[in-house]
């Protein structure tokens, strides 16, 4: 199955959604921050919400199109949409809310036992969605989405709420279905794991338009737009000017504006002196005192602005002659170190840490 999809659609808010791709079978994860318009997407492909102009086609099927007044109902689609919120009939067993998405479609025993036996929620049936856990109700969920063989799958933030374990069990099935069934699957999420683990294409939006897209490896870990490196985990974004290069060595020497810091990056390619740095808070080290005989270039003396426990890391600002550097430790590497505010500590920032960003 391939669809198709050119949508225009505006709101009296502003926001206009402008996309046009294709996808073929496999897992396209859609990624970017809140109000960007991946669901709003969704909501076009599934028939919920009516497009101002375009059309979107799966395989050979029309599903609609502006030119020729075609707008097939939802339901006529044979397209399965999961949400992250399960919308399951409370006073529906999980048997009951299986089959609701069967219709009247044969031997309903034996279906529900086989997409029970591959969800693994098997022994279940007979229970009411009070009665689950969290993740047994996204996985009767689901199924019910699953049952009945859609021709596409749209799937919004479907794990939010769910552990680890419990995401990944859900994702295994998901990968084995796909595999079978090779449909597209359209997978939001603003989880960089989720990205990583099921994306064989990420597509990046914004304000309604896809502003970068490919493989998840390379589109996170090298973003080519600042917009794109803050959805990927790079919290460090440091304008600078170029100030030499080093071919023989592969590096260049790169001004933080504004200060006299400077910071060894990978030489590349650029058009203007003008760049920006990505430098992800994980990949700077810090040090209470000055390390010797290491490899890493950047080795930056600056004071601990702030300290902040956030869960099962510590956020940390460190003042660099004016350059601003966020940095994560363990809480405890934070007592090893006796990191607290004010405290002069050792930045260590490998080269190939640094990623060239946009100007």
């Amino acid at each position: 199955m391939i669809l198709r999809a050119k949508v225009q659609k505006k709101f009296e808010s502003g926001f206009a959604l402008d996309v046009e791709t294709e996808f073929g079978p496999g897992f396209h994860v859609l990624f970017g921050a809140s109000g960007s318009g991946k669901t709003t997407l969704l909501d076009c492909v599934a028939g919920l919400t009516k497009p101002d102009n375009g059309r979107i086609v799966l395989e050979e099927r029309t599903l609609f199109d502006t030119l020729t007044n075609v707008d097939e109902p939802t339901y006529r689609r044979r397209v399965g949409y999961v949400l992250q919120g399960q919308a399951l009939f409370p006073h529906l067993t999980v048997r009951d809310n299986i089959c609701f998405g069967l219709g009247d479609k044969g031997d309903q025993d034996a279906i529900v036992e086989a997409i029970t036996r591959s969800m693994e929620i098997e022994g279940l049936e007979d229970r009411r969605p009070a009665k689950l856990s969290a993740g047994q109700r996204q996985r009767v969920a689901l199924a019910r989405s699953l049952v009945a063989n859609p021709h596409l799958l749209l799937m919004d933030e479907p794990l939010a709420a769910l552990d680890a374990n419990t995401k990944s069990t859900i994702i295994d099935v998901l990968l084995r279905w796909n595999e079978e069934r090779q449909v597209p699957i359209l997978y939001v999420t603003h989880d960089r794991e989720e990205a990583y683990s099921l994306g064989e294409r990420l597509i990046v939006m914004e304000e309604g338009k896809i502003i970068a897209t490919g493989d998840p490896q390379q589109v996170l870990t090298s973003p080519a737009r600042n917009s794109v490196a803050q959805l990927a985990g790079f919290e460090n974004l440091l304008q600078c000017e170029i100030m030499s290069e080093d071919p023989d060595q592969g590096t260049m020497s790169c001004r933080v504006a504004d200060t006299e810091v400077t910071v060894e990056a990978p030489l590349t390619r650029v058009v203007s002196q003008k760049v920006v740095l990505g430098i992800r808070a994980g990949d700077i080290l810090v040090a209470a005192e000055r390390p010797l005989e290491i490899s890493a270039r950047n080795i930056l003396l600056g004071k601990i602005e702030s300290i902040e426990r956030r869960g099962v890391l510590v956020r940390l600002l460190v003042n660099v002659k004016g350059a601003m550097f966020e940095t994560h430790v363990t809480p405890g590497a934070q007592i090893a170190l006796r990191l607290r505010g004010g405290k002069n500590v050792w930045l260590v920032i490998k080269t190939y840490a640094c990623h060239l960003l946009s100007a």
